[in-house]
């Protein structure tokens, strides 16, 4: 018998029934901005009604929250785990997403487990007026086992170069605002395998999994409905390395982001998570969001408009002078 493409454990077929399951969803996410169709070598995607703009990129995946994800069958928010780490990180720019483009990677493709995880990337698109213009889907058997995914993506948004968000307006005395997560996001997931092994465990009244797997919040709306009406100055999204990683990052030399932690709301789920793994609290910091998505800096006469608009934002510190660029009371 001779040898095929398929003996050596790759179906092109599978390739193309996902293709065909997610074909129709994806066309939903286009608009006259797109100029081609998927199936194409490259994406094209039409710029216009800028006056000066500028590309802002920002790429990444999912981490061992896969794991959870496959082990427990649950496909449907992976894919919006993925957009949402991407597209939270150029929003923290001012940036409005246009394009998203996705790579999955498998041992053996499954279409209907494929079709599942870029539904929900579908659906992030669409909540986020982004198009999903292309993607790649590889079956690598030999690198990855049957059963095997990952899940990686890359987005591409726009602002004005005069409206750029990098923080360096940052003054003395701006206040810093909260808006929670929705959960651990997409961090910190081999911590938290360790010590939550069984995801069938009931927490709360429900399987653990069901509250590790809620997906990456999605930031687009919250803060452009801010922009329309109030200034930022700096917009931090709190991902791996916690608050002390990420904040740092938009502080300006002489300047430190002074936070008082016991005004954070921590999850319960982390509460427990902590208690459980005997994890000191710095520790608990540096490695996860603490229930903290997005950090707003801004000025004092703004802060009232903008909690306002987002209900559950919080303040919890202010800028003050400073080498140290975080200061978190812990």
């Amino acid at each position: 018998m001779s040898n095929t493409y398929k003996s050596a454990g790759v179906d092109k077929e599978e390739g193309y029934k996902t293709v065909d399951k997610i074909k129709s969803a994806v066309a939903e996410t286009h608009n006259k901005n797109v100029l081609n169709n998927l199936g194409s070598f490259g994406a094209f995607y039409e710029i216009a009604g800028y006056k000066n703009p500028v590309l802002v990129s920002g790429t990444d995946g999912v981490g061992t929250k896969l794991k959870i994800a496959l082990d427990t069958k649950q496909y449907d928010s992976i894919g919006i785990d993925c957009f949402a780490m991407c597209a939270n990180d150029i929003l923290c720019h001012g940036a409005k997403p246009l394009f998203f483009l996705d790579y999955l990677a498998c041992g053996k493709l499954d279409s209907e487990i494929a079709a599942e995880i870029v539904l929900g990337m579908v659906k992030a698109c669409k909540d986020n007026n982004c198009a999903l213009i292309g993607g790649e889907t590889a079956e690598m058997p030999g690198m990855y086992q049957p059963g095997d995914y990952d899940v990686a993506g890359f987005c591409v948004g726009i602002v004005e170069k005069d409206q750029i968000i990098d923080g360096s307006k940052i003054r003395a005395g701006n206040k810093i605002i909260v808006i929670p997560s929705s959960g651990f996001h997409s961090n910190g997931f081999s911590l938290v395998r360790k010590i939550f092994p069984d995801f069938e465990e009931q927490f709360e009244g429900k399987p653990l999994y069901e509250t590790l797997l809620v997906p990456t919040r999605l930031y687009y709306q919250d803060i452009h409905k801010v922009l329309e009406e109030a200034p930022l100055y700096g917009i931090a999204h709190i991902t791996g390395g916690g608050l002390y990683e990420n904040v740092p990052r938009i502080i300006p030399e002489g300047l430190c982001a002074t936070i008082d932690a016991s005004k954070i709301q921590i999850p319960t789920v982390m509460q427990e998570l902590e208690k459980r793994g005997n994890i000191a609290r710095e520790e608990m910091f540096g490695t996860f969001n603490m229930g903290v998505g997005m950090v707003l800096v801004t000025d004092e006469n703004h802060v009232d408009k903008i909690l306002d608009l987002l209900e559950d934002a919080y303040v919890v510190g202010e800028i003050t002078e400073g080498s140290e660029k975080i200061k978190l009371s812990i």
